[in-house]
């Protein structure tokens, strides 16, 4: 167990030295995926210590697809960081491009909408993962093994701080597209996506701390 933790620990470490060093990738948006993919994994992990348990059959099945769930959105999470890092790099490659004529600055800007739109859809798709994870976290809470169901509460708070993190990318992205059909579009839906998020993170979290006591 001592290499697999020393090995983790490089790794969260990397990231973190990446994050704070003066490169703009990863940034916000990859904190935002990890967030959320911790958040999964939380759930997985509440899933995994209940499953199997005499205690706890009744629920088994159902948590044996939740796992499922958030397994998949781990992996879609963390394939975020990438994705993220690349479409900042398309943004910044976008406003790069040469602007002495005016072909080049026409191409130049339809470069840098294509690249936009890409930057707010990136985001916006980890804002509907995270919301998934927040969503399966409360039923974690609800239903999970009890000693371990402090770790639905940090699931719950890691993904609403993925989802509300994330919204940030969508927003400041969305501000600069000049297709405004496509930029509100994007807006109402993340709307949508936020809308009760803050109640239910706040309700499974009571649920949790209620548990504790």
């Amino acid at each position: 167990m001592a290499g697999h933790d020393t090995t983790a620990t490089e790794t969260v470490a990397g990231f973190l030295d990446g994050l704070a060093s003066e490169q703009p990738t990863p940034g916000g948006g990859g904190a935002a995926a990890i967030s959320g993919a911790m958040g999964a994994a939380l759930v997985s992990m509440v899933c995994n210590l209940t499953i199997g348990k005499k205690k706890y059959a009744e629920v088994e099945e159902e948590l044996k697809g939740l796992r499922e769930k958030a397994e998949d959105l781990r992996a879609t999470l963390t394939g975020m960081i990438a994705e993220d890092v690349a479409a900042f790099d398309a943004v910044m490659g976008a406003y790069g491009l040469p602007k002495a004529s005016d072909d080049e600055k026409a191409a130049r800007a339809e470069a840098i909408q294509v690249a936009l739109r890409q930057a707010t859809d990136v985001p916006l798709a980890c804002c509907r993962a995270c919301r998934e994870v927040i969503d399966l976290a409360a039923v974690a809470a609800e239903k999970g093994n009890l000693n371990v169901i402090s770790d639905a509460g940090v699931a719950v708070l890691s993904a609403h701080a993925g989802l509300r993190s994330a919204a940030l990318n969508v927003y400041v992205n969305a501000k600069a597209i000049t297709d405004r059909d496509f930029a509100e579009g994007r807006l109402r839906e993340l709307n949508d996506l936020l809308s009760g998020t803050d109640a239910l993170t706040e309700k499974t979290y009571d649920v949790v701390k209620a548990k504790l006591s």
